[in-house]
């Protein structure tokens, strides 16, 4: 892992991630191992409560793991405290979520520019704005997300996971929230962009057409991965 440009975009050995209930310890993820390489598109499937979500948070260092380890774009993960975990997502990860997430007082090109202003970024008004019209939205730039139907903001979402140029993208569900006719919308933004800027993409749903647009499909079942049949 000495570097991110030759190293797997994820490589994941003997994750565990166990929560104490009640009830005593549950296991939500049991010895998850995994490697994702740079630019791959890798969907994961499975029913509810199997741990999709979990192992998502876990990947984008949105939480910590009872056990194992994941290096993320080269960087041990594991080994990182919160404040260096941020500057990495900073640095390296996006995400989308099938509630969007959208902050409710900033324009849908406030929501853009905003990770383009964080990390440093030349030209943020530009920037931002080149993304909305890339996903259709050149007439929205003022709008707040109330303004702005479901389909609308998650495109938003999307191009501000895309601002800050992040080598691997995860989405949580990101059409689960989303009619057929936006759905096919964001599927196809979500995939060109990803083809054209190179990005790692990986994507939790439920959707199998979707997933079998992925290079990859891997079944979440009672907290274990495998590659789907």
């Amino acid at each position: 892992m000495t570097s991110s440009q030759s190293a797997p975009a994820i490589v994941v050995r003997d994750l565990n991630q166990k929560v104490s209930t009640l009830d005593g310890t549950l296991s939500i993820l049991d010895g998850i191992n995994m490697q994702i390489e740079q630019g791959q598109s890798v969907a994961i499937i499975g029913s509810s409560g199997a741990g999709k979500s979990t192992l998502l948070a876990l990947l984008a260092g949105l939480d910590s793991a009872s056990e194992g380890e994941i290096f993320l774009a080269g960087k041990p993960l594991h080994q990182l405290d919160e404040e260096q975990r941020a500057a990495l997502r900073s640095e390296s990860v996006g995400f989308i979520f099938q509630s969007f997430m959208l902050v409710d007082s900033l324009t849908a090109l406030e929501n853009v520019m905003l990770p383009i202003e964080l990390s440093g970024g030349k030209d943020p008004y530009q920037q931002a704005s080149q993304l909305l019209q890339r996903v259709g939205l050149e007439q929205r730039l003022d709008h707040f997300p109330n303004q702005l139907s479901g389909g609308e903001q998650q495109r938003v979402a999307i191009a501000r996971a895309f601002a800050s140029k992040p080598t691997i993208l995860f989405a949580d569900e990101p059409t689960g929230n989303l009619d057929h006719s936006n759905s096919a919308k964001v599927e196809e933004l979500l995939f060109s962009l990803n083809r054209e800027l190179g990005t790692t993409l990986v994507l939790v749903t439920h959707d199998l057409a979707l997933a079998q647009r992925c290079q990859r499909q891997l079944q979440m079942q009672a907290g274990q991965l495998q590659e789907a049949q």
